[in-house]
């Protein structure tokens, strides 16, 4: 499975895809709770090998005391610990936290960047972290791969690729720009509640048809 490899899906096929989620769900949801770019920087961080559910459990009590750079700083690294204690390497991030609010706060007057240079130079913060900053707080052309979205592309064949970096490449390929940040979106939702690692629910799977996995389940019946 060479990283140069073609989509294995034909333009019409991807549009069709695009078409048939846009009609199921013309607006799909980023399931991190947020408010502003710099409460999701800060849900994403803490995301990292954590259950979304927890982390919004999380910052529903830490965005009610700290929703800004400067309110993070105010409250300090030892209550941040203690807030989000329930989440994986809690002090590490906590710590990246505070000094990421510092960064935002000396360098770029307090706001969260649309760079991803500035936004990978904060601690804590890598290129998918930025990426998922850029394509839901920003609409950007983006389409970061997490661990559902590469078993979608390469169980349906729709991008096949040994990393998310070598996935990610062929998506933004083969995805027009304009439909990215929702594809993004779209493909997350599909492989953590349809697609899903255990017992995929090919039965209620709205591009089954398109899916070239040879273990692939019946189909639903056309609409």
């Amino acid at each position: 499975m060479a990283d140069d490899w073609p989509s294995e899906w034909s333009p019409e096929e991807v549009m069709e895809m695009l078409r048939r989620f846009q009609a199921a769900d013309p607006e799909p949801r980023f399931e991190l709770h947020w408010t502003t770019p710099y409460t999701l920087l800060v849900a994403t961080v803490l995301a990292a090998r954590n259950r979304d559910t927890v982390v919004n459990e999380v910052t529903k009590t830490l965005f009610a005391k700290a929703d800004t750079p400067q309110k993070m700083l105010a409250l300090g690294e030892e209550k941040l610990r203690e807030i989000i204690h329930p989440i994986s390497f809690h002090a590490t991030k906590a710590k990246n936290i505070i000094r990421l609010s510092q960064m935002l706060l000396e360098e770029h007057d307090g706001a969260v960047p649309n760079d991803l240079d500035a936004l990978t130079a904060l601690p804590g913060v890598g290129v998918k972290t930025a990426n998922i900053v850029r394509a839901v707080a920003f609409g950007e052309p983006v389409i970061p791969v997490d661990t559902h979205i590469l078993r979608v592309a390469n169980r349906t064949h729709l991008a096949l690729g040994k990393t998310p970096e070598a996935v990610e490449k062929k998506l933004e390929r083969i995805i027009p720009p304009e439909w990215r940040s929702r594809a993004f979106r779209w493909l997350v939702l599909h492989g953590r509640y349809v697609c899903t690692a255990r017992k995929p629910k090919c039965g209620q799977c709205i591009i089954c048809d398109l899916c070239r996995w040879e273990e692939k389940g019946p189909c639903p019946p056309p609409a």
